[in-house]
């Protein structure tokens, strides 16, 4: 039996039984439909809400509804002795008919009657009147936390109250009561597990996250000295609706600081509304420091949404891509359709206009700071900007964009800089953007790679973080140039076609004397190297290192391969091409050991050795350390031993 029924007189009161929608609802709500107990307060809260709302609009053609020296509000009330707590409001209230279909049905909405009318009248506006909810479907969640539920409540303009009680099994009872205002007053009589809601801290801690910028007052009667004190919870002013001209930068500080949960003030934020066919506005931030789990695959993002400044969800995911999952702020949306729960967003248009809106915005402010502050965009890249390479990777309708924020160190080394910069000190008859993948500048700098492109003066772009192989294939080219590493296969140096040529030429007439002598070099080192790459030629791009190893068309970046190994246990290493530079010392000494036939083994280990010493070079790890030293060690006591013989 209803706890809340206590007298014989209420035990004859009206007993109906639920609609068969009604029963499915409320057993979804208990036992599946709300992940979490808490959010029974941010329904009833919700409902109050929209009752004092409907109350503002409709007394405005009729007055004498609503007196002028009673303010709209909503109470909260725990009475840890009865074990109840109670949630009333002044508002527009209900007559039997309208808690009959409130709370017994489903299919009727009184709400939706009532924006209907609203929407006929076109005074929507005249109030800024701010509809939320349904009463009925978010009501039952009252019974996650409650064994059973008393509503009191009586229609503005009316002077009859009535009394809806139920236990949520079966149905409900209906019968006349006493109040001394229009308004709902419901009492929830607690489960024994769910105590903890009488707690005036945890009531503080729910309204704060749930209904802190409700545009209404909410107030917690809490017992001091035995006497009922009253205080406001609530904000009750939506930040994010007001004019940005009306709010200073402390205000905003103040709200990132509450939203983010962060000590720091943030370095950018962005304040928009929408208003036309789609109404929302939104708050975001840019943050100055990372949350600890940024690169855990497995982390929430997304913005907080609202609707209607009601707290739906946080790391709200369908509003912001994972490349910006560092963007803190709020969207807020007049009529964003939600399912029953709340909990979901669905697949609608309006989803992606107010996605679209909040990438556009949060890109706005990364921009905003690159131009205003270098030093301030310097700190935040570095912070930030592997993150925001992903965007390229997953390739973002936003790619221009994100192109134009990228920063980069480069062989000046000269801080970091843009691509348009870059671009705008390319040398002449420069065609090309030149990068280099790898570890860190410092390993880069030295790269036998970068030898031929430093002898023109071309400036290299270092890409260190692991993204940027990937995010580059997705970035083919910028202001007409197209983006080349420096590992390439091809690699052009020339001002054109016809000086490539040449270089060409060049070179073929340099080899021609010695072709014999080459082809015998190539060919051994091919053979003792055929298990570890795919191809031996004489380089173009050599000028002071023996050797390097290049990619193939398609290869992956050295650095890349080696994580992705360290993640695939098995992973087999990929083949690339030797390059060797022809004259270089050591490659004449190794001629002329193979033209007087030298020892196998000698020739072999040094050849070894110098492919070891390639590896090393690019920032790879030998396949075998200790071979590797021992043979080094050999070579190193052979030549010492010839040294002391010829003196």
């Amino acid at each position: 039996m209803c706890r809340c029924l206590r007298s014989l007189e209420e035990v004859m009161a009206d007993s109906h039984k639920f609609e068969a929608e009604v029963s499915e609802v409320l057993r979804l709500v208990v036992n599946s439909l709300y992940t979490h107990a808490d959010v029974f307060l941010r329904e009833l809260v919700s409902n109050a809400s929209d009752a004092l709302d409907k109350l503002r609009f409709e007394s405005i053609e009729t007055p004498s509804l609503r007196s002028s020296d009673d303010p709209l509000k909503i109470r909260l009330i725990p009475d840890p002795d009865k074990g109840t707590l109670t949630i009333s409001d002044n508002g527009i209230g209900m007559s039997e008919e309208e808690l009959r279909q409130h709370l017994g049905t489903i299919a009727r909405s009184g709400t939706k009657e009532f924006v209907q009318k609203m929407q006929e009248a076109q005074k929507a506006q005249a109030e800024g009147v701010q509809l939320i909810g349904q009463f009925g479907v978010g009501f039952y969640s009252s019974f996650l936390v409650a064994d059973s539920v008393e509503v009191v409540s009586r229609r503005a303009g009316s002077s009859v109250s009535y009394r809806w009680c139920s236990d949520g099994q079966d149905g409900y009872t209906m019968e006349s009561a006493e109040s001394d205002q229009s308004g709902t007053q419901i009492t929830l009589h607690m489960k024994e597990d769910k105590k903890e809601y009488l707690e005036p801290h945890r009531l503080r801690a729910l309204v704060t996250k749930f209904s802190d910028y409700l545009g209404h007052p909410i107030e917690l009667v809490d017992q001091k000295d035995g006497a009922p004190v009253s205080e406001v919870i609530n904000q009750g002013s939506a930040l994010w609706q007001r004019s940005p001209s009306e709010v200073t930068d402390e205000q905003y500080e103040e709200f990132y600081k509450h939203l983010s949960h962060d000590w720091e003030s943030a370095l950018q934020h962005k304040h928009f509304k929408v208003e036309g066919t789609q109404m929302f506005a939104g708050l975001v931030f840019l943050p100055k420091r990372a949350p600890f789990d940024l690169f855990n695959g497995e982390s929430k993002h997304g913005v907080r949404l609202h609707v209607k400044r009601v707290f739906v969800m946080d790391n709200c995911e369908e509003l912001l891509p994972r490349w910006l999952r560092f963007v803190r702020g709020v969207v807020d949306s007049e009529d964003l359709p939600l399912n029953v729960s709340r909990e979901m967003l669905q697949d609608s248009r309006i989803v992606k206009t107010i996605r679209k809106q909040v990438v556009n915005h949060s890109l706005a402010m990364m921009e905003s700071l690159a131009e205003e502050d270098a030093t301030a965009y310097k700190g935040f890249w570095t912070t930030f900007g592997a993150v925001l390479k992903e965007g390229l990777h997953f390739k973002a309708e936003e790619a221009d964009r994100i192109a134009k924020l990228l920063r980069y160190e480069t062989s000046d080394g000269d801080g970091i800089t843009s691509l348009a910069d870059y671009v705008s000190r390319m040398k002449e008859g420069q065609n090309c953007i030149y990068y280099a993948a790898g570890t860190s500048a410092e390993q880069l700098a030295n790269s036998p790679h970068l030898e031929a492109i430093r002898e023109r003066d071309y400036e290299v772009l270092f890409m260190t973080d692991p993204v940027d192989p990937f995010a580059v294939q997705s970035l083919p080219e910028f202001d007409g140039k197209p983006l080349v590493s420096v590992m390439s296969e091809d690699l052009k140096l020339g001002d054109s076609d016809a000086d490539d040529k040449k270089d060409d030429e060049k070179d073929d007439e340099k080899d021609s004397d010695k072709d014999d002598e080459s082809e015998i070099l190539l060919s051994r080192v091919k053979s003792v190297l055929s298990e570890k790459v795919s191809e031996v030629r004489v380089s173009k791009r050599l000028r002071k290192s023996p050797l390097c190893l290049v990619l193939p068309e398609g290869g992956m970046e050295p650095h890349i391969e080696r994580l992705l190994r360290e993640q695939q246990l098995g992973l087999p290493a990929a083949k690339r091409i030797l390059e060797l530079n022809s004259d270089h010392a050591v490659m004449k000494s190794l001629r002329k050991l193979l033209i007087a036939d030298s020892s196998e083994d000698t020739v072999t280990s040094l050849i070894e050795v110098l492919y070891d010493q390639a590896l090393i070079a690019e920032g790879s790890p030998v396949d075998d350390p200790t071979k590797f030293a021992q043979q080094l060690t050999d070579l190193v006591t052979g030549a010492a031993g010839a040294a002391l013989a010829g003196d």
